[in-house]
């Protein structure tokens, strides 16, 4: 299965409300540029008219460009080795590519090599959600990562001091590549799995959740997350919005689940929450 890559042209203001409406038609993956953003979906899941229909109901309030591609396994590879450029996250962590040299003076060090996989730190959510992790105390803990992309954060806990991972994504090559990386940084003790919610059927308690996803995964899948953390353990959520927040703590306090804090970035949102 390969992605589409819907590129938009359009004025910061108006992008919000527009990543809103593509993401209540199927899109799970938004990445902001300077001219706009890119929103990305499955190839099988891509309906170019539900697209144009989002688009002409707001062309009325500003220009609005777009195009789309298809985005298969080979090339997205070649894509990213031409334009990733190495990252550091709150001073302490480095995320590079196995071809990057290691930089110094790093507190910890991820080497990723997406394979049609989200999730290299460069979104906002990302590195929003390493930020908060930087903040909390993994030793010894069991921890989900729910939508684990790359498996960059599974890593980051992993490199934190967690005693077990489980990274687990709904696409066959997303938790394909996140084992390729915990492989490549040393990280015996993460577990990938393909699969949704629904592979969690079972699995003991953990003592941290990580949920990078989109807001309507969130929303929904959010009483299966809380079944599985014991009360005063931490759970955190990215893959929203600012505006959205009020929407996530609903929900949240609805399954026992308490606000404690959270980071923006452009918007973005990386918020924790802790059982009751």
């Amino acid at each position: 299965m390969d992605f589409v890559e819907v590129r938009v042209q359009v004025a910061p203001e108006l992008a919000d409300i527009l990543v809103a409406e593509l993401g209540e038609v199927g899109f799970d993956t938004f990445e902001d540029n300077d001219e706009g953003f890119c929103a990305y979906i499955s190839e099988p899941d891509f309906n170019p008219e539900a697209v144009q229909e989002v688009i002409t109901r707001y062309a009325g309030l500003g220009e609005i460009r777009h195009e789309h591609r298809v985005i298969t396994r080979q090339n997205w590879n070649a894509e990213w080795e031409k334009n990733f450029q190495p990252l550091i996250i709150a001073d302490r962590v480095s995320v590079r590519a196995p071809f990057h040299p290691k930089p110094e003076g790093m507190d910890y060090d991820i080497v990723i090599m997406p394979r049609m996989s989200f999730g290299t730190g460069h979104h906002e959510t990302t590195a929003l959600m390493i930020e908060n992790q930087l903040t909390l105390d993994h030793q010894g803990l069991r921890i989900l990562d729910m939508g684990c992309g790359t498996g960059i954060l599974a890593i980051m806990a992993a490199q934190l001091g967690a005693r077990e991972v489980l990274a687990v994504d709904v696409e066959p090559w997303t938790a394909e590549n996140a084992a390729d990386n915990a492989a490549e940084n040393g990280c015996a003790n993460i577990e990938a799995r393909l699969g949704g919610v629904e592979v969690l059927a079972g699995e003991a308690p953990f003592d941290m959740i990580l949920a990078n996803i989109n807001r309507n995964v969130l929303l929904e899948d959010m009483g299966a997350y809380a079944q599985l953390l014991p009360v005063s353990r931490p759970i955190l959520f990215s893959g929203f919005y600012q505006e959205d927040l009020p929407k996530i703590d609903a929900e949240a306090q609805r399954h026992g689940l308490r606000y404690q804090s959270h980071r923006t970035k452009n918007n973005w949102v990386s918020a924790i929450f802790t059982k009751l």
